[in-house]
């Protein structure tokens, strides 16, 4: 199994050279042509902090949102030969060990790996306590199983699987929607718990509304469920790779440490 790295970002350049440095350095055997950064339309430099530090660059001429910046890294990634994404965010709430943890999950690349976070424990603000209660009170609801974390950003995707899906979501909401459509495509979830890193307060910086964008995501979650019914009750499933298959492109990348050959 081939595993890329995807670091959807915007407005980084603060934070993402310390996400960058962190990976290559605890995970010895990534190669720097295995992370791609999305710059969703920053206007700070991120993109140039990632070319700095000689990782796949993809950019947005204009700010669309964390789920179009995910499609498109997941995206490269296919188009690359890669199996699977590890999906990392650039604020520097994801410590290297907490991305192992993902990666390491599991051999099969068809699965979905989540990061469990436990915000009380890290100290998060209570407003994102609450957010992240209630989005996954609703999605558990509607999806039919429990889910512990729905939005935490450090996950593991299937490419091909997920892709196959037909996520629309452009933000945050699409981390929601892909959950949705993957149970009801009877895709294996699986929850580690990972530690995370909030700074002080007046360090912190997310693009995350604590208010407006939970309600997006249910507003995303609502509009999903005539989609997901189809799923449910189609015979199609996701696309599913084998580990063996050969890569797209014509150099092999290099596997993360971890992962199975």
């Amino acid at each position: 199994m081939r595993v890329a790295v995807v670091v959807p970002s915007y407005q980084a350049r603060a934070t993402l050279g310390g996400v960058l440095d962190g990976l290559l350095a605890a995970l010895p055997s990534l190669s720097r042509e295995d992370v791609i950064v999305v710059d969703d339309g920053s206007t700070d430099g991120t993109a140039e902090v990632a070319r700095e530090r000689e990782v796949r660059v993809a950019e947005h001429t204009r700010n669309r949102g964390k789920g179009a910046a995910l499609r498109t890294g997941l995206a490269e990634a296919g188009q690359l030969g890669y199996h699977a994404a590890l999906t990392v965010d650039a604020d520097g709430q994801h410590p290297p060990e907490a991305a192992r943890a993902v990666l390491d999950a599991s051999s099969d690349p068809n699965d979905l790996i989540l990061g469990i976070r436990d915000l009380a424990r890290a100290g998060a603000p209570r407003a994102n306590q609450m957010s992240n209660r209630f989005s996954n009170l609703v999605l558990s609801g509607f999806a039919r199983k429990r889910l512990a974390d729905t939005q935490c950003g450090l996950r593991r995707y299937p490419i091909a699987g997920v892709l196959s899906l037909g996520c629309r979501a452009e933000g945050y909401a699409f981390e929601a929607e892909v959950l949705l459509r993957a149970v009801a495509a009877r895709v294996r979830v699986r929850e580690v718990p990972i530690d995370v890193l909030y700074p002080p307060e007046n360090e912190r910086v997310t693009h995350f509304d604590s208010v407006r964008d939970p309600a997006r995501i249910v507003a995303t979650v609502l509009r999903t469920m005539a989609d997901v019914h189809l799923l449910r009750t189609s015979p199609r499933s996701v696309v599913r790779v084998e580990a063996s298959e050969p890569p797209a492109s014509e150099k092999r990348p290099t596997a993360l440490p971890g992962a199975a050959e």
